[in-house]
């Protein structure tokens, strides 16, 4: 039977070693200095180069020549380093994920990404490890995102591991594996740190309205439940929380394979939603006062929801463009999951968007996404696909913002002194 509980409740949620992990980001992938550095350094040998020009004498002061010159002095910018880039890794259950871009606004642009499908936790759920074969695989994709980082030469970065990391015996083990093989120091966050992440690089998508909310996301290990209020433009307030040891990799793991007919593959899915459904029960029984309200809305990030949404508008294949931002009917949604809950895996194989990476996983998530309408019944569903990376890369660049917004009022409280 699931846990009724958070998952990080009682492991290691949050910890790298043996102390509390408070790492908010990694500079260590800053291969360049600061531009005013790097000005510096520039003058230094321009003057250097002008002394040996001039037989020896002392080049011209760059202020004199800035008095003389009809182009305008430009002072530092005091904002966060627009030109700089930006990196939010997240390493889940199934999936290796990096983000890398730079300030735009009060938005970013992408500037390269990378996604691989690497299993992390298969074989999590019984053995209460990770498997020699996953962590290669996992090691293999963090590899190509160490030289993605050093190549776009990232300024600051936040790297974090989820619930695979978070459940295993050896998940500390493996992380200092990660650090010693490819520099990356990973952050096992916990569940709430998740689910909070998720929020902040999603809800921009919320369909319009006045009603609450909940956002959720399904992964490969567990999934996150978040009610929240909505906040004018700003970010919304988390009213309640929950996170499940489901996702679509250990809730596959539980619930015996089969393929001997329709009957069969339904019943499967039955037991799926029952051990879901339990699992969600508490938070039902606490948000059901609002679940009956008009206006309320819902909203997922998850590949389960985008692969839905791609299946619904018939897409040959995947287009992010397309899915990210939709609003379908909840109807809509768990009438292609029951299709697929009977379908087999070599049937689901040959529909676009699906293949053989997420054949096998889909009919979990379409599980924990009928339990999850039937605890909020709203009758639209909004589709995301963002998430944690996006929520990170917020937070470093409001908090790089907030850094130089802070000294530059220091400057000046001295200056005016």
């Amino acid at each position: 039977m699931a846990e009724m509980s958070p998952p990080d409740g009682n492991r290691r949620a949050g910890r790298k070693g043996n102390k509390r992990s408070g790492t908010v980001a990694d500079f260590r992938y800053k291969s360049s200095p600061p531009p005013e550095t790097k000005s510096k350094e520039r003058r230094a040998r321009r003057d250097g180069a002008s002394r040996n020009r001039n037989n020896g004498k002392a080049a011209e002061p760059a202020s004199a020549r800035a008095a003389r010159s009809p182009r305008p002095m430009h002072k530092p910018h005091g904002g966060p380093r627009y030109r700089q880039a930006y990196a939010a890794l997240d390493l889940g259950t199934n999936n290796c994920r990096l983000l890398i871009a730079r300030p735009s606004g009060e938005n970013f642009t992408v500037i390269d990404a990378f996604s691989r499908v690497v299993k992390l936790g298969e074989g999590l759920a019984h053995s209460g490890r990770l498997s020699d074969d996953a962590m290669d695989r996992a090691l293999g994709a963090l590899k190509v995102c160490s030289d993605k980082l050093r190549r776009r030469n990232v300024y600051l970065a936040r790297s974090v591991a989820t619930e695979a990391c978070r459940r295993a015996s050896n998940g500390e083990d493996f992380i200092q594996r990660v650090k010693d093989e490819t520099g990356i120091v990973l952050d096992i966050i916990t569940a709430e740190e998740e689910a909070r992440l998720a929020v902040l690089g999603c809800h921009v998508l919320l369909e319009q309205g006045e009603g609450r909310a909940v956002i959720f996301d399904i992964g490969g290990g567990s999934t996150e439940l978040v009610l929240i209020e909505p906040n004018g433009r700003g970010v919304p307030r988390i009213l309640d929380w929950q996170s499940v040891p489901w996702g679509v990799v250990s809730l596959s793991d539980t619930v015996a394979k089969t393929d001997r007919g329709q009957e069969a593959r339904l019943a499967r899915y039955a037991e799926m939603r029952r051990v879901v459904g339990e699992s969600f029960t508490p938070f039902a029984e606490r948000v059901a006062q609002h679940a009956g309200q008009p206006d309320i809305r819902l909203l997922g990030t998850s590949g389960t929801v985008t692969t839905l949404a791609s299946l619904h508008l018939e897409l040959p294949q995947y287009d992010r463009r397309a899915v990210d931002g939709l609003i379908v009917p909840s109807q809509v949604m768990r009438d292609i999951s029951l299709r697929l809950s009977a379908m087999s895996v070599d049937e689901r194989c040959t529909l676009p968007c699906i293949g053989q990476d997420r054949a096998e996983l889909v009919v979990a998530g379409c599980a924990i996404l009928e339990s999850i309408i039937d605890l909020w019944p709203a009758e639209k569903l909004g589709v995301a696909d963002r998430g944690i990376r996006e929520g990170i890369l917020r937070s470093l660049m409001a908090g790089d913002f907030a850094t130089a917004r802070d000294r530059k009022a220091m400057d000046e409280t001295r200056k005016a002194q």
